[in-house]
């Protein structure tokens, strides 16, 4: 569920279109069909994981298969809606302790460039705006498929994950054990082409 590879992610959208060549197609993330999911996963004591999702969120991407290095995504996430289908924790996590979800109600990636590697996979490098910081990240991203929907759309889906170090955004986890510092952030949509 949380493999290493994939994204070309959700964030609003920005285009990185080369001078002269047509703009990439915008897709809209289809969170309405919940055909979208940002996740994570987080080490508990060292002795198992924690897994959670944030549930409202939303975003855009830019994609051209003939031009991949124009591609672009922006995505904005309510931090309120974190979910670890446990109420008590869920409140811990959203508190001033973690998140301070109350402070910093949202967290924001904006991409700054896509480097493709062939077979369909490429590494995203953009800003994320997490608990007040911002912070360049890197996700390894993978096309999963792309074509027509049964309703007359056409649409197109990546997956991505990265490893986040919670310290680079002000998160203090210096009273748990080490294997809690990192947190490793999935992510799978689908975009519907408008």
């Amino acid at each position: 569920m949380f493999k290493k590879a994939a994204l070309a992610t959700a964030f609003g959208a920005v285009s990185l279109a080369a001078a002269g060549t047509a703009p990439a197609a915008e897709y809209v993330v289809d969170t309405e069909g919940q055909h979208a999911f940002i996740q994570f996963k987080i080490n508990h004591l060292g002795y198992s994981y924690i897994l959670g999702s944030f549930e409202e969120f939303e975003g855009r991407f830019q994609y051209d298969p003939e031009d991949l290095e124009a591609s672009s995504v922006e995505m904005e996430v309510q931090v309120n809606s974190l979910n670890t289908n446990n109420a008590e924790r869920d409140k811990h996590f959203l508190s001033s302790d973690f998140l301070d979800a109350g402070e910093y109600p949202t967290a924001t990636f904006v991409s700054t460039g896509f480097t493709p590697n062939g077979d369909d996979e490429g590494v995203l490098t953009g800003d994320l705006t997490l608990h007040g910081e911002t912070h360049e990240i890197e996700m390894p991203v993978t096309l999963m498929g792309e074509g027509e929907d049964p309703w007359g759309g056409y649409r197109a889906g990546f997956e991505g994950s990265t490893m986040l170090t919670l310290a680079d955004f002000g998160i203090d986890m210096s009273d748990f054990p080490e294997a809690m510092h990192e947190l490793e952030l999935y992510v799978t949509f689908e975009g519907v082409r408008q």
